[in-house]
């Protein structure tokens, strides 16, 4: 009897803690939600545009910041406030490059995350995770092969070429480190996030000069991939501060 009072008494505070997680990400929802209804990429750039776009991301840092801790700006959080950085210097196209920056270090800041004591319990391998690192860094190889061409053919090729292979370094090391984690939504999050920098880069470069809803593809999986990976961050560190496995 006590097994199972103790049972449901968990399964009470694991529905408690998601419903309150719930609510706190409602800021993220409601800001995403009035991104797409202002469109914010077809006005001219202007602070109130960056800070429009910038500010379902600010949600999550300070979703991730309320469970974490200070802790966490050597890791998601901090990613999340470099991503901020990042999405502020896309507004004005003559930042792309600083905003590459801000987004690697957003990258970097994620892998440190993976690898901490939290995730580590999760990182046993097999042959379906080896296979996915195999997918994951071909896929990424391949990608800027084929972007190389049109990367050569770019204002500055002495600076994107170089910039634009170390960029995709550091986001294929973040997705394969989110597989290592076993996590289902930070892995997922990691596979995102990819399929939204590629989709931007194939349009950025003029590898397709014209995409349907291009941009409503760059941005959904954008906000969806922050809001796995933060979600998944708190759920690590909820799981390592109960002692109990992940969900």
């Amino acid at each position: 009897m006590d097994i199972l009072e103790t049972y449901a008494y968990d399964r009470r505070q694991r529905r408690n803690t998601s419903c309150i997680l719930f609510l706190f990400l409602l800021p993220f929802f409601a800001s995403a939600a009035l991104y797409f209804y202002l469109w914010i990429p077809e006005s001219a750039p202007s602070i109130l545009a960056a800070g429009v776009k910038v500010a379902p991301v600010l949600s999550l840092i300070f979703v991730v910041l309320s469970y974490n801790g200070g802790r966490s700006l050597l890791g998601v959080a901090g990613g999340l406030v470099m991503s901020a950085g990042g999405d502020t210097c896309l507004i004005w196209p003559h930042l792309f490059l600083l905003g590459m920056v801000c987004f690697a270090l957003a990258h970097l800041l994620y892998s440190l995350s993976f690898l901490t004591s939290r995730y580590s319990s999760h990182t046993s391998s097999s042959c379906g995770l080896y296979f996915l690192y195999l997918l994951l860094w071909g896929a990424g190889g391949g990608i800027y092969v084929y972007l190389l061409p049109f990367l050569q053919k770019s204002p500055d090729p002495e600076v994107y070429v170089p910039a634009v292979g170390g960029y995709a370094f550091l986001i294929v090391l973040m997705a394969t480190l989110a597989a290592r984690t076993r996590h289902p939504l930070v892995l997922l999050g990691g596979l995102v996030f990819m399929v939204s920098d590629f989709t931007l880069a194939l349009q950025q470069f003029k590898v397709v000069e014209h995409m349907d809803h291009g941009r409503h593809i760059v941005m959904t999986t954008y906000y969806l991939a922050q809001m796995l990976i933060a979600i998944g961050d708190v759920e690590a560190s909820m799981a390592e501060q109960a002692g109990a496995p992940q969900i």
